[in-house]
């Protein structure tokens, strides 16, 4: 029996799986969690041997729960399932120790297919994503230009951010000019969305 813990946001999405690979036979939904931050005290309490973490949940990053859960445990096979095929993603969850990406439009026998797949040992990523995150390249912003950015996405002011990040008002700005600059946009509003769609933020 392969032991699956599943991590949504959505409580009916999260119950909809359960139910999808309760009735497979040889999978059992060990544990169920709606925040990011919730992952790992469940995985280490009801070790499971696969985990399925959505990227976009509270508290915390789908990515960066499956960073603390493949450091923390690194025995458990994390696969990353999101609503958004944004190439970034891909790339990022692999860095975070992920063996699979699947978008939740995929058939549902996929789903099953993918757990046992990870329990063998294999990589599993949606094919379309996979060609689409090779064509895309990878990230061409450092860490501090993407915390800017982020920071920047709802609008705030340079001063905002300085403070929120602990930056000095000059750096803030040199950070976005460079951002802007390698995605190729206009202002800082439009770096933000268009570094959000490919997954680089």
């Amino acid at each position: 029996m392969i032991r699956v813990l599943l991590a949504e946001d959505q409580g009916m999405t999260r119950g909809a799986l359960a139910a999808l690979l309760g009735l497979t036979g040889d999978i059992e939904v060990v544990a169920q969690v709606g925040r990011g931050d919730e992952v790992l005290p469940a995985a280490l309490q009801s070790q499971p041997d696969v985990a399925l973490l959505d990227i976009e949940m509270p508290g915390l990053h789908g990515l960066a729960a499956a960073a603390e859960l493949h450091r923390e445990l690194p025995s458990c096979k994390v696969l990353m399932l999101t609503t958004f095929g944004r190439p970034g993603y891909l790339r990022r969850a692999m860095e975070s120790g992920a063996v699979g990406f699947l978008v939740k439009d995929a058939p549902a026998s996929e789903l099953a297919a993918a757990v046992r797949r990870a329990m063998a040992g294999e990589r599993v990523v949606d094919p379309e994503l996979a060609a689409a995150a090779l064509s895309e390249g990878a990230n061409p912003l450092t860490e501090r230009e993407r915390d800017v950015l982020a920071a920047s996405a709802d609008g705030a002011s340079i001063s905002d951010i300085a403070h929120k990040l602990h930056l000095s008002e000059g750096t803030v700005r040199n950070y976005l000019s460079e951002a802007i600059q390698k995605v190729a946009a206009h202002n800082r509003i439009e770096a933000a969305r268009l570094a959000q769609q490919k997954g680089w933020l």
